[in-house]
């Protein structure tokens, strides 16, 4: 079983940035493909962010060019610089994990708890 605890969520004016941290912990694969996806209320889960097992990335394209996704293997921690943000960003955003290479496809088997990220 695979822990995925996040952090780095907070308030933030339109335009301002936020860092995200996803630290993974646990039976964690040797190799494992990583994402990033938002709720909103009254929405779909939708993915923003994936970083694959082999260094592939893919980004939704309303986060293209605004958001980076990026890994500290030696921590475990799953990243998101978030930059250029928008009031549309608000929402409640989660990390996943798993050995299979989903990307942005929210079948992802770990999942973390969640932070907020609100832009006003």
């Amino acid at each position: 079983h695979v822990q995925l605890v996040e952090s780095g969520g907070g308030s933030v004016e339109a335009g301002g940035s936020l860092r995200l941290a996803c630290e993974a912990s646990g039976s964690t694969p040797d190799n494992y493909c990583m994402a990033w996806f938002r709720q909103a209320p009254g929405k779909e889960r939708e993915g923003i962010a994936a970083l694959g097992m082999y260094g592939r990335t893919s980004y939704a394209d309303f986060v293209k060019g605004r958001f980076t996704i990026s890994k500290d293997n030696a921590k475990n921690t799953l990243y998101l610089q978030m930059d250029n943000l928008r009031p549309t960003d608000t929402a409640m955003y989660y990390c996943s994990a798993d050995s299979r290479e989903w990307l942005l496809i929210p079948r992802y088997d770990w999942w973390g708890q969640g932070t907020q990220v609100t832009v006003s």
